[in-house]
């Protein structure tokens, strides 16, 4: 059973940290992105050290009071705040353990602290002269250590893999306040079991991430973006084929635009130019990156004209430049944008098998639009088999008209996905929100076993009380 974190606790705590560590609770840490929770903390611990981590780790596991990790609140299933009635927890901010502790451009490696803002991590990697291939939308706030604890995708994953595929080694705080030093930068360590990829994707419940070292890649020499409107999803699936077979390790992203975003875009953003004149019902981009003495555009040129040859494709526009290329990818990155201004009913992040991606959306808007005239904005990460399936209300009514029936919203997809061997947690986590959806999808024997390694690591249950686990 967890206690609050009472005025004699942070008094204790505050007398045993350095000055500044201790801090008020400002109301962006008790919020997150989609304002479905309100968290509540008696304080804020903003520590410049993992043994200061460790400091505060051992004092609430001895009092029993819960620690809720921060990072830079960009999730998106509440995975960062803790709502009443649970017990008044800490809040964990890694912001002032920014630094990067070394850097092997040679042996593309880059250690760097958990606070660390994703795109600071980016710059530091391209300034030797390499690239950290991690990239997402919130890569502007998001820090290291919550984009590892909750295991962040984005729109690399196809080449470079999941955040975990980027890590050679990492530092974390368990709960009993030991710090496991795991800083290595070897790629092979067959020693027992790998404690990393335990901690990489566990939301803060095993313990507190403080620093990783992280895989570096050659930065691609020529870069070639591509908008190719498609008839459906299912031409978008063999035109990923094709784009394979012609491009084969170079295509780092592949995504797939339904011609609802691109309406929405319309509607609320219409100042964003949009690559056609038209909106396509569906529409897929393609980026590519090689080496110096490889044509991507060459490449591109060749996927275009055989999809025009093969009727998987109908229209579209290769970037002449970088100008055109930002222009491309701000189509992709502002889809969200105008998701929010049209208010969404239900946001469903999902992964499928590639092939069966085309029927599960055909099967998707015939049960939704079964229970009501809703729109339905499919897009997102084809080339490795996530998508966002989200649901919207009709023109002129509103997303709240629609919340009664949210959850009949919910589990109709989230049913079909699992009947047809997809996840209902793609990218996102499973934080509060979907804490229920592990329950009724999740396999039992994972489950248990997961059970048991939570219980056996943080015994008192301190550790981001709430997530993942009810």
């Amino acid at each position: 059973m967890l206690n609050p974190a009472t005025p004699e606790f942070l008094t204790q705590l505050q007398a045993d940290l350095p000055d500044g560590v201790l801090g008020e609770v400002a109301p962006k840490y008790l919020e997150e992105p989609r304002g479905t929770w309100t968290g509540q903390a008696a304080a804020v611990l903003r520590p410049r050290s993992s043994a200061e981590v460790a400091q505060i780790i051992t004092a609430c596991n001895a009092a029993r009071v819960g620690v809720v990790p921060y990072g830079g609140g960009t999730g998106l299933v509440g995975g960062q705040v803790l709502p009443e009635p649970a017990p008044a927890p800490v809040i964990l901010s890694l912001e002032k353990m920014t630094a990067v502790r070394g850097l092997w451009p040679d042996e593309n490696a880059l250690a760097v602290e958990a606070g660390a803002i994703l795109a600071d991590v980016q710059a530091a990697a391209q300034d030797a002269g390499r690239l950290f291939a991690l990239s997402l939308a919130s890569e502007g706030s998001a820090q290291i250590g919550g984009l590892l604890a909750t295991n962040a995708g984005g729109v690399n994953v196809l080449r470079y893999g999941n955040a975990r595929d980027q890590v050679l080694g990492i530092e974390a705080v368990l709960p009993d306040g030991r710090i496991l030093n795991g800083m290595k930068r070897l790629r092979k360590d067959n020693t027992g079991y790998d404690l990393r990829h335990l901690l990489l994707g566990s939301e803060g419940t095993l313990g507190v991430i403080t620093a990783a070292v992280l895989k570096l890649h050659p930065i691609p020499a020529r870069r070639a973006t591509a908008f190719l409107t498609v008839t459906d999803p299912a031409a978008a699936v063999k035109l990923l084929t094709l784009a394979q077979d012609i491009c084969g390790e170079t295509i780092s992203a592949f995504e797939l635009i339904s011609g609802m975003g691109l309406q929405f875009l319309r509607a609320h953003m219409p100042d964003q130019r949009q690559p056609l004149a038209d909106s396509p019902e569906w529409a897929v981009l393609i980026e590519l990156g090689t080496a110096a003495q490889q044509d991507p555009e060459t490449m591109l040129e060749e996927v275009f004209t055989r999809a025009l040859e093969g009727d998987l494709c109908q229209d579209g526009v290769i970037a002449q430049n970088d100008t055109q290329r930002m222009e491309i990818w701000a189509v992709r990155e502002t889809i969200p944008e105008a998701n929010r201004a049209v208010g969404a009913v239900a946001s469903h992040d999902v992964s499928l098998p590639i092939s069966d991606l085309p029927a599960f959306i055909d099967e998707g808007n015939r049960r939704i639009t079964a229970l009501a005239p809703l729109r339905i904005n499919a897009f997102g990460h084809l080339g490795d088999g996530n998508l966002h399936y989200n649901i919207f209300p009709p023109e002129g009514r509103a997303a709240s008209d629609y919340y009664p029936m949210r959850a009949q919203v919910y589990q109709t997809i989230h049913d079909l996905v699992h009947e047809m061997g997809g996840s209902v947690s793609a990218e996102h986590g499973i934080g509060r929100k979907k804490v229920d959806d592990l329950i009724r999808y999740g396999d039992a024997t994972k489950l248990a076993a997961m059970r048991a390694i939570k219980c056996s690591i943080d015994p008192n249950g301190i550790m981001n009380p709430g997530a993942i686990f009810a």
